[in-house]
């Protein structure tokens, strides 16, 4: 692995230029990690009200309308391009070393130092396209009304807010902070989605009259307001285009759904092979990857929909660009434009359980698209993130750990009984959870869903284990 050259070995003289976050070199202690932890999100959610200098308007259509929960991004914000260029960074560097495109020896540490950085460098590329792609498709106005300088200075702010997430990203998982930037921002944005869905005091004016945003608000206010309360109470589980308390009751539902789910786990016994009597255990749960399938998905769809809503707008009447997607102008939502054809339609949850009866054949594909994309994303996942059974039982060899009752020869094999299979079936179960979310109505998206309380229990089950290794450490 080390002769010859290498496609890595391209990414060698842009290191000394990359950013990096030194690794520490002590124990961080709890307090410390909780306050990075802290700052980190408060530069995050700075960044995500700092509008943009020098824009002319926002008021075009928006490309990642769909995803802006699950990308952590905001419109007309420093925070506009959100984490969408670190996750694609690393959905294609993680095929290309899947896929063997790109030779990587985990044990070596220079191979690891030039993937990193070849990560990075592709983070920072993809984050000054989409900078250009979006300042030029005259999402801020056109490119004369903005001028030249204003143009350039809105890709800097662009570019220079998404290596800043980037380096937060690394700041935490390194170890100064709890788990990581990307998803800390997933479930902070889509907590504050729910939350201002459900209290949002902004009013409205529909056909029904002045509404309130927040279905609980606007339950109170139906409820004090109307003289038929049963009319009342029916419009506030049930009125259009708002968010309203049938949404709100699926959403809590999926989050207790979800949190069930997690506790199911194998746990294989290990044993030590030189200390007798000590003796351990290997937990193989569910949701074997995590998130990671949703992550992976929600990258793939929001990027088909930048591409297919830039090439509708310019060749509309091209019969490739329509085979992607076909897209027109809502007027539920602020002028936002909607998939209406091609990929882009299909590979969209249903609007309603009525936009289901009517287009049987939409659900249908939105269901097996979602259950083998997250299933397949989960299965390649493992193998590509060294957590496959190979990668598991090395791991327990180099700590001389065997399963109990099994010969050391056997452990992979043994492993390959169950990993593979919470894999692929976990991911399975992961895309049913966001189907049966988008279907209910759940508020943010299944997706977003799903993200958000799979994240928080990740920061829980961290924060347990980071507390008792503290009290360990103590002697109490």
């Amino acid at each position: 692995m080390g002769g010859g050259f290498r496609l890595l070995h391209l990414v060698r003289p842009f290191l000394p230029f990359l950013p990096e976050v030194q690794s520490p070199n002590r124990k961080v202690h709890l307090n410390e990690k909780v306050t990075y932890s802290v700052i980190s999100l408060f530069i995050f959610l700075v960044c995500s009200q700092l509008p943009l200098y020098g824009i002319h308007s926002t008021t075009g259509a928006d490309p990642f309308h769909w995803m802006r929960a699950i990308l952590a991004s905001s419109r007309g914000t420093v925070m506009e391009l959100g984490i969408s260029p670190i996750v694609t960074s690393g959905m294609v560097i993680q095929f290309f070393v899947g896929s063997k495109i790109i030779e990587v020896n985990n044990n070596v540490h220079q191979d690891r130092t030039l993937l990193n950085g070849a990560q990075k460098l592709l983070s920072i590329l993809i984050s000054i396209g989409m900078a250009v792609s979006y300042v030029l498709s005259g999402m801020y106005g056109s490119v004369n009304q903005l001028g030249v300088g204003n143009a350039i200075l809105i890709i800097v702010q662009l570019c220079f807010a998404s290596i800043t997430m980037m380096c937060i990203d690394e700041l935490l998982q390194k170890g100064y902070g709890l788990g990581s930037g990307i998803s800390l921002f997933i479930a902070t944005n889509m907590c504050e989605t729910v939350i201002w869905k459900a209290f949002s005091p902004t009013t409205i004016r529909s056909a029904r009259g002045i509404e309130f945003e927040g279905a609980l608000v606007a339950l109170v206010h139906m409820l004090i307001t109307r003289t038929d309360k049963v009319r009342a109470l029916h419009e506030a589980f049930y009125r259009h285009n708002l968010p309203n308390m049938t949404n709100l009751l699926a959403t809590v539902l999926i989050f207790f759904i979800v949190i069930y789910f997690q506790g199911f786990h194998v746990v294989l016994p290990v044993r030590s092979k030189n200390a007798r009597g000590q003796q351990g255990s290997y937990p193989i749960k569910l949701f074997y990857t995590s998130n990671m399938p949703v992550i992976l998905q929600s990258a793939l769809v929001s990027n088909l929909y930048f591409i297919s809503q830039m090439l509708y707008k310019k060749y509309s009447g091209n019969f490739l660009v329509n085979l992607l997607g076909k897209w027109k102008e809502s007027e539920y939502l602020g002028g936002q434009f909607v998939p209406i054809g091609g990929l882009a339609y299909y590979v969209t949850a249903p609007s309603s359980l009525s936009d289901m009866a009517a287009n049987p054949f939409h659900a249908l594909f939105y269901l097996v698209f979602m259950l083998s994309a997250c299933a397949l994303f989960s299965k390649t996942w493992i193998e590509i993130s060294g957590s496959s059974a190979r990668d598991v039982a090395k791991q327990l060899k180099e700590q001389d750990m065997v399963m109990v009752g099994h010969r050391e020869s056997n452990l992979q094999k043994e492993l390959n009984r169950y990993i593979p299979t919470a894999a692929a079936f976990g991911g399975l179960c992961i895309g049913a959870l966001t189907v049966s979310a988008d279907f209910m109505g759940a508020i943010g998206s299944g997706t977003g869903i799903l993200l958000a309380v799979t994240i928080i229990y990740q920061y829980f089950e961290t924060f347990e284990k980071e507390r008792a290794s503290m009290l360990g450490y103590f002697g109490i």
